[in-house]
């Protein structure tokens, strides 16, 4: 199983990273009325930053989004668990296959949060790097603005008397 497979059936809802329990069941090769049947048997181990039911609003934008298909058999709206809820399903689902998966989605978590704290690192050094190039274009300019100040006040014509001398000289 690929991380690019698991990173494809993790969703951001609610602000939060999340797997839905059709894709959690397809990656743990089980029915997702299995893996639901065992949830609500242990839902003392899942409280709502674990797991949530996604509402009917939530599920069309998934639809819409074709991240789900049209199932006709689906009567139930999905569950959704964080990455603590994915952790907790390994105690709930307590085969050798599920462990395994469960370990490579945790790692896949992990390393989404590195990838998003070293964008946010990445974002902050491009903000002072532009701060510093507008410093250093503002003193171009005012240099080159006080240049040609300089420029046309000696080109000037003098104004007033002039001597015969000074001309010529």
């Amino acid at each position: 199983m690929q991380l690019y497979t698991i990173q494809q059936k993790i969703h951001e809802i609610r602000n939060e990273k999340v797997m839905l329990d059709f894709d959690l069941a397809e990656l743990y090769g089980v029915a997702t009325k299995v893996l639901k049947q065992a949830v609500r048997r242990n839902i003392s181990r899942f409280p709502e930053d674990f797991m949530f039911v996604l509402s009917e609003a939530e599920f069309l934008v998934l639809r819409s989004q074709s991240v789900t298909s049209k199932r006709g058999g689906m009567r139930y709206l999905p569950f959704a668990f964080t990455e603590q809820g994915v952790a907790m399903l390994s105690s709930v689902l307590n085969s050798p296959k599920a462990i395994d998966v469960n370990i490579r989605i945790i790692r896949t978590f992990v390393l989404m949060r590195q990838c998003v704290l070293s964008h946010t690192e990445i974002s902050e050094k491009l903000k002072e790097l532009e701060i510093k190039q507008d410093d250093i274009c503002e003193v171009m300019n005012y240099l080159l603005r006080k240049d040609q100040l300089h420029q046309q006040q000696v080109k000037r014509k003098p104004i007033g008397f002039t001597s015969e001398k000074a001309e010529k000289g």
